[in-house]
């Protein structure tokens, strides 16, 4: 075995892996605060990219100007759907949000098709192209340099919602919504907050994506493996997010390699159902004993 080259293609992997956590952990901020599964997260993901494809080739701002711009964008389409979708729908079965955000994902595509058309774009290059070398191993830039700015992202967000208020208001609403509205914090605020701030993080790996393999209507797909990450992971843990992220990057990576790209997609789906066959609730997921 040529083990120079399963060393290059697992950090290859787990660098992707990273951009996995990345929206992973967008989409266990909303499950944590509001309980929803949004299974539309690749799609909020895309709209992200298209907005900086906007701000930075349509309107040509300056890089320090688009990426805070599409973010903010994407922070205030969060604020929307939060408020408009999700909040009429609270005390309403589960179900009937699950059908809401399959919608919202085949609107939110619809309307990428109909304002930027179905044609696949590249973004601009901002991401330097000097060879990254570890050891003997080559790594794309592209993917290095993502893999960077999403594990410091990550750190950034973990730090934030650890020390900052609003961030203990969002630990405290995800543990009982009960008990913290006793306390005087304002519940529906806090799930606004938690929306908003999952469509930024998303709007962030979307630019990632999109600046390693361009952008297209289509970009929803990369929600599955997402999907499959915090299954797996489990829907209400960080740390399973982070866990998640970089095991299923490896395996794909790996899978892709030695099996044939048509086949990442099936050994993920694999480990999926071990997984969920074992620990339904996801590896670091929380056992919820309801009483009977």
């Amino acid at each position: 075995m040529d083990w120079a080259y399963l060393f290059e293609i697992s950090l290859t992997g787990i660098a992707s892996g990273g951009l996995y956590a990345l929206a992973a952990l967008a989409f266990v901020m909303v499950y944590k605060a509001t309980k929803v599964v949004n299974i539309a997260i690749g799609e909020m993901l895309m709209v992200g990219a298209y907005l900086f494809f906007t701000f930075a080739v349509t309107f040509a701002l300056p890089l320090w100007l688009a990426v805070p711009a599409a973010v903010l964008g994407a922070g205030v389409l969060g604020a929307v759907i939060e408020r408009s979708m999700i909040r009429p729908l609270l005390g309403e079965p589960p179900i009937s949000v699950f059908m809401v955000m399959v919608g919202l994902g085949s609107v939110l595509v619809g309307l990428v098709e109909m304002i930027w058309t179905a044609d696949q774009r590249r973004l601009p290059d901002f991401v330097p192209n000097t060879p990254i070398m570890v050891g003997d191993a080559f790594l794309a830039p592209k993917v290095f340099y993502g893999a960077v700015v999403a594990a410091v992202l990550i750190a950034l967000v973990l730090l934030v919602f650890r020390f900052w208020r609003g961030g203990v208001a969002l630990r405290a609403t995800a543990s009982d919504p009960t008990a913290a509205y006793s306390m005087g914090i304002n519940v529906p605020r806090v799930f606004s907050l938690a929306w908003v701030a999952s469509a930024m993080i998303a709007a962030v790996s979307g630019i990632i994506v999109g600046a390693i393999g361009g952008i297209s209507s289509s970009m929803g797909v990369f929600g599955l493996s997402v999907l499959v990450v915090v299954i797996v992971g489990g829907l209400d843990s960080v740390l399973g997010a982070l866990v998640g992220g970089l095991f299923i990057g490896l395996l794909e990576a790996l899978a892709g390699v030695y099996l044939g790209g048509e086949y990442k997609l099936l050994v993920t789906f694999i480990v999926l159902v071990l997984v969920l066959m074992v620990r339904p609730y996801g590896l670091f997921g929380t056992h919820e004993i309801e009483r009977l």
